[in-house]
């Protein structure tokens, strides 16, 4: 059950603002909260779709006047639950995006998706650290961290952010950077939410053009022994690679390429910044590994940086369950591949090992609120069959979660939990100084909770 809220109050908003308003049972309201995932439907009291900073600024004193809970949304790539009640901010339409090529720095509005970025910043010989798929939100996906192709090589996108204009819980607009509001702009690089609704961040470039990179697949026959093979030959990779494995159940229907339809694969996923000739020679083992049915792997533009992974552009049903991990060895590949190779009986469209260290251990100067830096490798399981989301990829995630035991992290960053509200996994997604100096900065920031997020 929704509230009523007062209509005068709600006419004044419609004036106050540039974007549309919605109220419950609104036309339009769904189309305009609609979510990567289909399955997710909001049901808010109240949706503004905000077309700059002051539509922003007068969303929030609009919640915190009316006591709603407030939760924002930009593409909508990042939503794992409902939103039920309140106040729903979208900032899709902040699509401000600038390039200052001598700086190396790009201004980023809350809506950018990653592609237009790349595409910009490649004009001039350079590239953001993006992450693996070029379909999300920039701001959302860095506000938790992000972990992309060039993780180990250049760490985490939120190392690279350099300032924020940020909407804060009374209304005002602020600027957080090193030097003015510098224990918001902490919080903001790895904190995620609760703390104001950030309108653009400015992220530093890279001077980086093409890199040697891209994706193998084995056949079924052939996917065990490559598992083995990468775990074993990534222990010892360059801290300029990165790479992930990743078991593929791929349905046969029209979206994927051809030869890839209807088939049960293993892919390695690879990227190195560097020269040509030393990238082919660091994955030399892994075409060695075992015969490859489907080899892409090669020197690329940086614009092509998505096909690396090739995640899906269009939206569908998704079930994720994720976890960091303290170690991986060809130990633990053997004791997962009955739950997790191509002839296991899993609910799984894929599950993923990337592996991390080189730059995502190593902090910035100043510091970050990123939490996961200790962690060598993350797992993610993904359903894509609603029929299985409520038992069958749940079990399954929890005897993958046995094998795993106590490899998996004491902390796992917020990017890769489903449910940031449940207070179990909300405590440990921080080491403990950095929740509680996080827990400092919302009480700071926002006093009376107006922004929803966390355990309620």
């Amino acid at each position: 059950m929704g509230i009523d809220l007062d209509a005068a109050r709600v006419a004044r908003l419609r004036e106050s603002v540039r974007g549309a308003v919605f109220l419950r049972g609104d036309e339009g309201l769904a189309a305009e909260a609609a979510c990567f995932d289909p399955t997710i439907r909001h049901d808010p009291d109240i949706l503004v779709a905000a077309r700059d900073e002051a539509d922003v600024a007068a969303a929030v004193r609009f919640a915190r006047e009316n006591d709603l809970p407030l939760r924002i949304q930009a593409t909508g790539q990042g939503a794992e639950n409902p939103v039920s009640g309140g106040l729903l901010l979208i900032t899709r339409d902040l699509d401000a995006l600038e390039i200052d090529k001598d700086a190396r720095r790009a201004r980023i509005g809350a809506g950018v998706r990653w592609a237009p970025i790349i595409e910009a910043a490649a004009a001039y010989g350079l590239a953001p650290v993006t992450g693996s798929s070029t379909s999300v939100g920039a701001v959302g996906y860095t506000l938790g961290g992000g972990l992309g192709p060039l993780a180990r090589s250049h760490g985490f996108t939120a190392d690279w952010v350099r300032s924020f204009r940020v909407v804060t819980a009374d209304g005002e607009l602020v600027v957080a950077d090193d030097v003015t509001n510098s224990d918001l702009f902490w919080a903001l690089r790895g904190g995620k939410g609760g703390l104001g609704v950030v309108t653009e961040m400015v992220l530093e470039l890279v001077p980086l053009t093409t890199l040697y990179g891209g994706s193998v697949f084995f056949d079924e026959d052939a996917a065990d022994e490559a598992f083995r093979v990468w775990a074993d030959w990534s222990a010892s990779l360059v801290d300029q690679a990165t790479t992930s494995a990743v078991f593929l159940r791929i349905p046969d229907v029209d979206g994927p390429p051809p030869p890839l339809r209807g088939r049960s694969l293993f892919s390695v996923r690879f990227a190195f910044p560097g020269d040509a000739a030393e990238g082919e020679r660091l994955f030399a083992p892994m075409r060695g590994a075992a015969p490859v049915y489907l080899d892409f792997v090669g020197e690329m533009p940086t614009t092509a940086v998505a096909t690396i992974h090739n995640d899906p552009e269009q939206g569908g049903p998704s079930w994720i369950r994720g976890h960091m991990l303290d170690s991986f060895d060809r130990a633990l590949a053997d004791d997962l591949l009955p739950l997790i190779g191509t002839t296991a009986a899993t609910p799984f469209l894929a599950v993923e090992v990337r592996q991390l260290g080189g730059a995502t251990h190593r902090d910035t100067a100043d510091g970050t609120a990123v939490g996961g830096r200790a962690s060598t490798h993350a797992l993610s399981s993904i359903a894509a069959d609603p029929a299985t989301f409520g038992d069958a990829a749940p079990a399954h995630a929890a005897a993958i979660a046995e094998v795993l035991g106590d490899r998996i992290s004491a902390v796992t960053n917020i990017n890769w939990v489903a449910d940031p509200s449940d207070p179990a996994a909300f405590r440990c997604l921080w080491p403990e100084e950095i929740f509680d100096r996080l827990s400092t900065a919302r009480a700071a920031w926002d006093p009376e909770r107006v922004f929803a997020f966390g355990p309620a």
